[in-house]
């Protein structure tokens, strides 16, 4: 087993990704969010970006798992989609690469099969982000490092959850002879502890941890529920 996947065993990894538009966008910010992450005992970091890979690994000790997010008009891949996303990750020295492993067709000429080898012969390790059991036992056969729950709900033939997709985690660590990475959808400590018993062999937090303005608007909702309910019983 690799050391990145020693690293990451039984832990948290921390999702730090701001996308253009919003309020923390950029490598700099990333990067502090990181080292927060890794001051609460985060023992990896998840970043989108060659900058951003760059610039955490300049600021924090942990392994940083990177992916570049990428819209290409004749694809709805866009997690890694082509080599050009690998060779700017390698370039920036991420310790480990996640793809969008689903069946989804891809730009150009591109294949999951040519991505995973392509990889594969650069010794990376490779996250493969699946959305379904299926995908995650192809991914498996094809050598990935780990498989990863990311997608699960993200696409048009997955369930769409309000939590993390329990059934898919517990089935797919019963099932594959890769580690199984929990992610999507996680909000709560409890939630992680769960996914954790069911058998995963790690687990990524996003949107809890690194997007505040989601976190406020869930507590901004529930004031105004509070409210709501007060109101109504006077």
């Amino acid at each position: 087993m690799n050391t990145i996947m020693k690293q990451i065993r039984h832990g948290l990894i921390a999702s730090c990704q701001a996308l253009p538009g919003e309020p923390l966008f950029g490598a700099d910010t990333m990067a502090k969010m990181a080292k927060a992450a890794e001051e609460g005992g985060a023992i990896a970091i998840r970043a989108n970006s060659a900058d951003d890979v760059r610039a955490i690994k300049q600021m924090v000790e942990l392994p940083v798992i990177g992916i570049v997010k990428r819209d290409y008009p004749d694809s709805d891949v866009y997690i890694t989609p082509t080599t050009r996303e690998v060779d700017e990750l390698i370039a920036a020295g991420a310790d480990m690469i996640a793809l969008d492993a689903t069946r989804r067709k891809r730009p150009g000429q591109v294949t999951l099969e040519t991505m995973v080898a392509y990889m594969q012969s650069r010794n990376m390790p490779i996250m493969a982000d699946i959305s379904t059991l299926e995908e995650s036992l192809y991914a498996a056969s094809l050598g990935v490092t780990c498989v990863s729950t990311t997608l699960s709900g993200y696409t048009p033939y997955s369930p769409n959850l309000n939590g993390p997709h329990l059934q898919l985690v517990k089935e797919a660590a019963e099932r594959l002879t890769v580690p199984v990475i929990a992610e999507g959808r996680i909000h709560e400590p409890a939630q992680v502890e769960e996914v954790l018993k069911l058998g995963a062999y790690a687990v990524v937090v996003g949107s809890a941890i690194s997007r505040p303005q989601l976190i406020t608007k869930r507590f901004a909702d529930a004031a105004r529920k509070a409210v709501i309910s007060i109101d109504g019983n006077e």
